[in-house]
């Protein structure tokens, strides 16, 4: 069993042994098997040639052809959708977290005419996904003329993100004591100061956790950039894909290698940020 896991157990106050560690570690197993296995599928089917593909998916290939990855790593249009899917991807997350975290800390702290009605109203976004709003995003986006152009992404991208961000945020900024407000205004220190200097640095887990959330989804994002870009100069890695579509064929083992070279960042940022995600998401769920 992880150290994680046990330390996770050791805050219940009981920690399993024999069979019951055991079953927990067996169960863990069976579902990073399920996870991992597909990502290993993929990087080996990137590593073979099209007719092994077709004929042996799941083994391990007779010929590394590892010029399959040195290809797309050599080459420019790798790393041009690569910047592209970033640029979008941080932009997005910054202006996610700037606009959710001044959002939040008002729903949280401030008390005004129909705050709670504009807050429900906020979190219906969570129930609609991009794809069901694609058809008036298309023309809000064109009548605005931003067609073609990277803010026509990241604008409806923040927007579908804010619902979730101040959900987390708010809920999070609750928890902070409600003693260092209460002696920041007798300091005289104000709301706008409280929030950027006291709030802000000891809100790093669930700004780290939404930050992480609003990456991933620009990072994956497919849909919107296929309505909004022309261009294929600024194409973002989920579009890139279709340089190795062909009218009659699609080579595979193309595809496969781009889809493990670009997924790495965005496994790489969730791996380093781990902890602070786990920290985050289980902030405030224990009352003292």
């Amino acid at each position: 069993m992880t150290d994680a896991t046990a330390d996770s157990f050791e805050v219940l106050g009981r920690r399993p042994r024999g069979p019951a560690s055991f079953l927990i570690f067996a169960a863990l197993l069976v579902v990073a098997g399920a996870v991992l296995y597909p990502v290993l599928a993929t990087a080996l089917n990137g590593v073979k040639d099209l007719s092994e593909i077709r004929t042996n998916p799941l083994g391990l290939p007779r010929v590394w052809m590892w010029s399959n990855y040195w290809g797309i790593l050599t080459g420019y249009r790798y790393w041009q959708v690569l910047g592209n899917s970033l640029f979008i991807a941080l932009f997005t997350v910054f202006l996610t977290l700037a606009v959710a975290s001044m959002a939040a800390f008002t729903f949280a702290h401030l008390r005004f005419f129909g705050d709670k009605f504009l807050l429900n109203y906020l979190q219906l976004g969570l129930l609609f996904p991009v794809a069901t709003a694609i058809l008036p995003l298309f023309i809000k986006i064109r009548d605005l003329g931003l067609l073609d152009s990277y803010w026509g992404v990241i604008l409806p991208q923040v927007a579908f993100s804010i619902a979730m961000a101040v959900l987390l945020l708010r809920t999070a900024f609750r928890q902070l004591p409600s003693e260092l407000l209460d002696s920041a205004m007798m300091d005289g220190c104000g709301y706008f100061r409280y929030f950027f200097y006291i709030t802000l640095p000891l809100s790093g887990p669930i700004l780290s956790t939404v930050g992480i959330i609003a990456f991933v989804g620009s990072w994956n994002g497919y849909l919107l950039p296929l309505v909004v870009f022309n261009s294929e100069s600024r194409y973002p890695w989920t579009l890139g894909l279709m340089a190795f579509q062909g009218q009659y064929m699609t080579a595979w083992q193309l595809v496969l290698a781009f889809i493990t070279l670009t997924i790495l960042p965005a496994i790489l940022m969730f791996l380093l940020a781990q902890r602070w995600i786990v920290a985050g998401l289980t902030a405030g769920a224990v009352k003292s």
